[in-house]
């Protein structure tokens, strides 16, 4: 096919048909160097690519007809070429505080399922390629506080770990997204209205992030780089679950990300009863794994901890954390617990979480109270994937309509 004239003036050129063939491909899914290999190979000059990445990182916008300094063929067969977004919202929630969440569908795209040479067991040794059932669902959250807009982004549809206390791993793992599935979550979050530009990411939504590697890992790299959203490598946190190869493994990622461990009980006996994946280490492995991080990289580490009412919550549980913090120089989030139906765990009072930040302050651990946010949406990991999905389906036998498992009037 032949361009026409760009609305810039520029010249017609001659573009191949051969890049036009077959299925499109997800923009988010190119780093610079592809997209300015594939500008080249299609007969453009080397900075187009730098130019449209300019449009979409800078400027916001994923038209391609809209990319005004770009002649008219290539604009058409960058339409052609690629797919923009490929999430459907099918759920927006507002929370009174600012929070908004989008339950994303994406329909049925083929997504890789981790390595090979995984160093999550759990994960087995499935196929390269895994087909995301039609209609899967993921979570994303912007969270607003003072000048910062923080998206909290899912990795997995689904998750593997399958805490008794959270919502996300109900129905298992379904599969992994891409990094562009990833990165587009900050996009549409991005978009929102009152957000204006994302200034920090945290991998805290569904999913185990060190279970999807390369994914992750390639996303960070776009949401770090100029030429991407340019977000500071301290203002992404990857939090984990863990396994202690894993960690080490993500000590030799070449960008100094911030590395929170989602512990959520101090000893293996706890841990097991509420962390299915326990199992497979020792909290003093995955302490020794974290104490590696620091020496390797420099960078403290932040201990993750749900407070579940009468269940970890304790003075005792208190005095066990404090050890570990200090035994690896870490800083402790601790986190209300936020209800979800059908689960059996309860918010802690706030008589019992400032008892538990007292302990560790007493122990000198820097120990924060995280805000609770959207508490009038549902808010926790996994919540409104599974709120969707059980107020969607029919009742089951012996189950009254609008009742969940596990819940009757009145409870």
């Amino acid at each position: 096919m032949t361009a026409s004239d760009g609305q810039d003036g520029s010249a017609d050129r001659s573009l191949p048909l051969a890049a036009v063939q077959g299925a499109t491909e997800h923009f988010f899914d190119f780093n610079r160097e592809r997209l300015c290999a594939w500008t080249a190979s299609n007969g453009m000059p080397r900075h187009v690519g730098d130019q449209i990445l300019d449009w979409v990182y800078r400027k916001g916008t994923i038209d391609p007809a809209q990319m005004s300094n770009l002649a008219k063929g290539y604009r058409v067969l960058l339409s052609e070429k690629f797919s923009f977004t490929r999430g459907r919202t099918i759920a927006h929630q507002s929370a009174s505080d600012g929070t908004q969440k989008l339950l994303v569908a994406w329909g049925t795209l083929g997504t890789t399922l981790g390595d090979q040479q995984s160093v999550l067991p759990i994960l087995g040794q499935g196929s390269a390629q895994s087909q995301v059932a039609r209609g899967s669902e993921t979570e994303c959250v912007m969270i607003p506080a003072d000048a910062r807009r923080t998206a909290c982004i899912s990795s997995q549809l689904g998750c593997p770990v399958g805490c008794k206390f959270c919502a996300s791993g109900i129905g298992g793992l379904e599969g992994n997204l891409s990094a562009g599935q990833i990165l587009e979550q900050v996009y549409q979050l991005g978009r929102l209205q009152g957000v204006d530009r994302i200034s920090h990411v945290v991998f805290m939504g569904m999913g185990e992030p060190l279970a999807n590697y390369a994914a992750v890992t390639d996303a960070i790299r776009t949401l770090n780089a100029p030429w991407g959203f340019g977000i500071s490598a301290r203002r992404i946190t990857v939090s984990t679950v863990g396994l202690p190869a894993a960690i080490r493994k993500f000590c030799d990622f070449e960008i100094p990300v911030t590395l929170a461990l989602s512990l959520h009980a101090p000893n293996d006996a706890l841990r097991r009863e509420i962390i299915p994946w326990a199992e497979f280490s020792t909290v003093d492995e995955l302490l020794d794994a974290c104490d590696e991080w620091f020496t390797r990289t420099g960078r403290e580490i932040t201990l993750e901890y749900i407070l579940l009412g009468g269940v970890n919550d304790r003075p005792e549980h208190a005095e066990e954390l404090a050890f570990h913090a200090k035994r690896i120089h870490a800083n402790v989030n601790l986190i209300r617990y936020n209800e979800v139906r059908g689960m059996p765990f309860h918010r802690p009072s706030t008589d019992d979480v400032l008892r538990f930040q007292s302990v560790l302050r007493q122990r000198e651990v820097n120990a924060h109270i995280r805000a609770s946010r959207g508490r009038d949406i549902a808010a926790a990991c996994g919540q409104l994937r599974h709120e969707h999905a059980t107020t969607a389906r029919p009742p089951t036998s012996g189950e009254r309509p609008g009742e969940r498992p596990g819940e009757r009037p009145g409870s």
